[in-house]
């Protein structure tokens, strides 16, 4: 696996100090109003699994499953919810906690989708922000780091299902995902 790997762009240890950081924050902003968490999966589970031991507070967890990649290294633009929600969450403190915000697309649908819904607020937390590919202008109120434009992988990001157990944020080898990047063009 690291023979694929290009370059480690964030050290396992700076994640694990800028989860706590961001974990101490988010359970001051939220003192006292019982947020509920709404996982993006697959990709945002190992930063949600290490982001609730650092949030000191009562909170509440689901689970939401959102397809737009394919085989790609680019957002498709058309977005499949593969898994809701299960709790309502009218009236809740909502946090959306996501893997990365890229083009915006994904972010900006599902903050459509549950905005109607009628939270009581609707906030996103993403491990990492790429605004430089940004396509649609969303918040992210809480992001670990602002990373170029480049493909990452790894601590849950992945490449067609592979890299996620990578304990760092690292940038995948071109030649790696090429073939399978052309191949899935031609479908």
């Amino acid at each position: 696996m690291e023979q694929d790997i290009q370059k480690i762009l964030i050290p396992e240890e700076e994640i694990k100090k800028r989860v706590k950081e961001l974990g101490k924050t988010i359970s001051e902003d939220y003192k006292d109003r019982f947020p509920h968490l709404i996982c993006i999966l697959k990709g945002a589970t190992i930063f949600l699994s290490d982001l609730i031991r650092e949030i000191n507070i009562h909170m509440s967890l689901d689970f939401m499953g959102v397809s737009s990649y394919g085989s790609s290294t680019e957002s498709s633009g058309i977005l499949k919810i593969t898994k809701d929600i299960d709790q309502p969450i009218e009236g809740r403190n909502v946090l959306i906690v996501e893997d990365i915000v890229d083009t915006g697309l994904t972010l900006s649908y599902l903050r459509k989708l549950l905005t109607s819904r009628k939270p009581k607020s609707l906030k996103t937390c993403a491990l990492l922000n790429k605004k430089v590919r940004r396509r649609v202008d969303v918040p992210v109120e809480y992001y670990g780091f602002e990373i170029p434009d480049e493909f990452v992988v790894g601590y849950g990001l992945d490449f067609n299902e592979k890299y996620r157990n990578l304990p760092y944020i690292s940038v995948l080898k071109p030649e790696v995902y090429m073939y399978e990047v052309m191949k899935y063009e031609k479908e």
